[in-house]
């Protein structure tokens, strides 16, 4: 007790509010199935909706030490999720999945659940094409309503599906409508309709290896339909499917939903609290705010009717629930302080408000208060009484894979911290000092860019292009076409060639400068043909060069105009085609990455040229730091870091050859 009482302390200071999931309860639960089912039933982890709100990565790790043989899921974004989250085991979507699924089910090697031959035929058609043979449990419809095939066309097309070479049959269920009450005889009715299809399958020489049917309530009113396998779900978070099903089984909650006292403020008789003056003082009132609202999963409705836990009491919510906060009346309670913990669902001292006592008041079920309550707060895992681990907010919200779009990935971002913000331009702020903390200068706004893109072009120099006053043979002509989409934020601007490093770092001082380059030369000065902007564009639009000019900066070509002002902070696409001479006598060429950026590919190119040896030296940070690497030996060699993965600050690749 002690122990959970430091961590609650020290939880106060450390969030706004937060969720304890109690893993020894769970375990519990878990041992509590167990002695009902007997140990040659397979036992299924239900774990869609984020585990019913308790956080699906943990409550699934979990689960596997505790031996469930499978995880149940209701999309393929949930299996995927657990999936990058290096879980390996059996995932069964329990939903019908949409043929858009298809790809992520075949790639993350997921259960789907089938309803129908049109989809197990796309399915199938899929997999042969990976090469893979796909899982699948068929979804039998004996009463539900809702996903599996049709009870009376389920053998003939259980019969088709067989016949698919990719796809293997592996399971077979349904789902019990009724099953939290044991005297509705419509449970006997789809458990006879089930079992009569399974002799059926029998008597006809087929055999599918898993049945199952019961959910936490078949378990607890009827062990007879346990089968192969069983799902259980609310039951394993310590909630009873009904009251009646109480004196079955032993169970412990194992969320419990905190947050703090923020505000403490006395008021005389007939003061008003909250929105709408829904509530009146008839007394001297004391009245604490608490962090929590509507936006955090705890129900308007609960407005002037919920309840809250204060040092073990009582005290109940008055006033309207606003989306951020809610006012709870502590005047019984002298020894309330700014800082005390407050359950509002939980156990704390000798009370306890169960998730069954909130979805009564609120008019609902305990299902929806579980996935609902703390929404945005971090969920906090509780293992032999301690702190095991903690799964932020942002975790547990799945970023799709590297086939989705980077727009997509960015607006998931950008809405997390938003929620958190509760302002739309608060939370683009915090995504961009996010990127300003790890990589920004203090005299630059900084730059994010995406689909960097950099071709290099070797070769000799032609004889008419050859600077006159040069000899013959001992120089490259280089031809770079760079491009890049970024924010764009100046007009005016210009591409910048400097002579060394000192020149270098006042370029990158400067913000006009769009794109710079370090020039090897022997000359003091940058002549025209040493380095040539042959092109640039913004959006496929060509963009005017103005002029072109030697400074103690470097050699600087001045671009843009009015022309362009349109373009100005909307992301677009930069491209530059440039031309330099590079001596014959230096055996390097080197590409800098000094933005973080967002996928890249790099070619370079020296077919027809007496190039040998050519090989490439990288150094890339970010996740993928070791890049795709494709040689064609004497023409190319191209790296490639996906478009969905970020390259940091500073990186790059060297290109080596034999002089």
């Amino acid at each position: 007790m002690a122990t959970q009482t430091r961590n609650a302390k020290l939880n106060a200071r450390r969030y706004r509010s937060w969720v304890e999931i109690d893993l020894d309860n769970f375990r519990k639960n878990w041992d509590e199935i167990k002695r009902l089912t007997g140990p040659d039933v397979k036992i299924l982890q239900v774990v869609k909706a984020d585990a019913y709100g308790h956080g699906a990565i943990e409550i699934s790790k979990f689960a596997l030490k505790n031996g469930a043989v499978y995880l149940g899921v209701a999309s393929a974004d949930e299996g995927v999720q657990l999936r990058i989250s290096g879980i390996d085991a059996p995932i069964l979507i329990l939903s019908p999945s949409p043929v858009s699924e298809i790809d992520e089910i075949v790639k993350y090697n997921l259960t789907p659940s089938v309803s129908d031959v049109a989809f197990a035929r796309k399915l199938n058609e899929s997999s042969k094409k990976k090469g893979v043979k796909i899982p699948v449990h068929i979804e039998i419809d004996t009463g539900m309503g809702r996903g599996g095939t049709v009870y009376g066309e389920a053998f003939n097309m259980i019969r088709e599906i067989l016949r698919f070479p990719d796809i293997i049959v592996e399971g077979i269920f349904s789902h019990l409508s009724s099953s939290e009450v044991e005297d509705d005889d419509y449970n006997m009715t789809q458990w006879k309709l089930f079992r009569d299809l399974l002799d059926h399958l029998d008597e006809n020489g087929i055999h599918i290896p898993t049945t199952h049917l019961s959910n936490s309530g078949g378990i607890l009113n009827f062990p007879q339909f346990n089968l192969d396998m069983v799902r259980p779900g609310i039951m394993t978070y310590g909630i009873y499917p009904s009251s009646r099903t109480e004196a079955k089984a032993n169970l412990a909650p194992v969320m419990t939903f905190k947050t703090t006292v923020v505000l403490l403020k006395d008021f005389p008789k007939g003061c008003s609290i909250g929105y709408g003056r829904t509530y009146i003082t008839d007394s001297p009132s004391r009245i604490a705010t608490i962090p929590v609202g509507y936006g955090d999963g705890y129900g308007f409705i609960l407005s002037n009717q919920g309840d809250a836990l204060i040092r073990g009491r009582r005290a109940p919510v008055v006033g309207r629930v606003s989306m951020d906060m809610c006012t709870v009346d502590v005047s019984h309670i002298p020894e309330c302080e700014t800082g005390d913990e407050v359950v509002l669902m939980g156990k704390q001292g000798n009370e306890y408000i169960s998730a069954n006592e909130i979805a009564g008041k609120a008019r609902t079920i305990s299902y929806e208060i579980l996935c609902a309550l703390g929404k945005r707060a971090p969920r906090v895992f509780v293992n032999k009484g301690k702190e095991d681990s903690v799964e932020p907010r942002l975790s547990r919200i799945f970023i799709p894979d590297e086939e989705r779009s980077v727009a997509r990935i960015d607006n998931i971002i950008r809405s997390c911290f938003q929620a958190r913000a509760h302002d739309v331009d608060m939370g683009n702020a915090i995504y961009y000092e996010m990127f300003e903390t790890l990589f920004g200068r203090e005299n630059r706004q900084l730059e994010l860019r995406e689909g960097f893109k950099y071709d290099i072009y070797v070769s000799d120099f032609p004889a008419d292009e050859k600077p006159a006053d040069q000899p013959a043979g001992d120089s490259f002509k280089v031809t770079t076409r760079i491009e890049y989409s970024k924010i764009f934020r100046n007009s005016v601007f210009f591409i910048g060639c400097a002579l060394n490093n000192k020149q270098l770092s006042q370029l990158f001082d400067d913000e006009s400068c769009e794109y710079r380059w370090l020039l090897n030369t022997r000359e003091k000065q940058i002549r025209e043909g040493d380095f040539k902007i042959e092109r640039i564009r913004v959006d496929n639009e060509d963009v005017p060069i103005i002029k072109a000019e030697n400074t103690g900066r470097g050699y600087l070509v001045w671009c843009g105009g009015d022309e362009i002002k349109d373009k100005l902070n909307k992301q677009v696409k930069i491209q530059i085609a440039i031309v330099t001479r590079k001596f014959k006598s230096n055996n390097i060429f080197s590409v800098y990455l000094v933005y973080p950026t967002r996928g890249l590919e790099i070619n370079f190119n020296y077919g027809g040229t007496k190039l040998k040896k050519v090989r490439e030296v990288s150094f890339f940070a970010g996740r993928h730091p070791y890049p795709e690497i494709e040689e064609k030996k004497g023409k190319s060699i191209r790296l490639r870091i996906d478009e969905s993965d970020w390259v940091f600050p500073n990186s790059g690749v060297t290109f080596i050859w034999d002089l």
